[in-house]
């Protein structure tokens, strides 16, 4: 019995160092686009926050009626606030906010408190709509090329777009932080 309660330890200590070890590259990774947003001229590809639990909107929604649209949660909103203080709080200055039309996108920027807040169509959601999104990623891949700071460009979008753009599935509320050719530094997630 001595023995066999050794061995569970053993495993539960072999358990822990696994996991330990797997979270090291992504603290790395999350220290590295933190860095990056300080020295300004990057950019912030978000997915906005949490919202109530849902996939896509309802049918029938309308993009100038938020009442017909999958809204943040209150856990939303309140990582909105945070995540805004946080880049305030380490220097990353937005010189440009530019958001979806949806609601939940919109509000994710304003919450975040980084400047003012303009939409722009290209980070409009294409779920659900067969196209793939081409024009729209490639008119978002143009801005994000011609970037040149010297603050960050802070894009708040939907998964499908960040994916399109990054060939990452982002959580909501998940940063992916970028040079102005595209590639990826690093990754904030909530």
């Amino acid at each position: 019995m001595h023995l066999l309660n050794i061995f569970r330890r053993g495993q539960r200590l072999g358990l822990c160092l696994i996991l330990l070890v797997a979270a090291m590259p992504a603290r790395a990774d999350e220290q590295a686009a933190w860095a990056a947003l300080g020295q300004g001229g990057h950019i912030a590809l978000m997915r906005h926050a949490v919202t109530v639990p849902g996939v896509g909107d309802p049918p029938g929604f309308r993009l100038g009626d938020c009442a017909t649209q999958r809204l943040l949660s209150d856990a939303g909103r309140d990582w909105a606030r945070r995540i805004g203080a946080d880049l305030r709080k380490r220097g990353a200055a937005a010189g440009r906010v530019l958001t979806s039309a949806w609601c939940r996108c919109v509000e994710t920027a304003e919450l975040m408190d980084l400047g003012p807040v303009e939409v722009f169509e290209p980070l409009n959601s294409f779920f659900g709509t067969g196209e793939g999104g081409v024009k729209q990623t490639e008119a978002a891949r143009e801005l994000m090329a011609a970037w040149r700071g010297p603050a960050t460009l802070v894009l708040v979008t939907h998964q499908v777009n960040v994916t399109a753009l990054t060939g990452i599935y982002p959580t909501s509320g998940e940063i992916v932080v970028l040079r102005p050719g595209g590639e990826v530094v690093g990754r904030i997630r909530p």
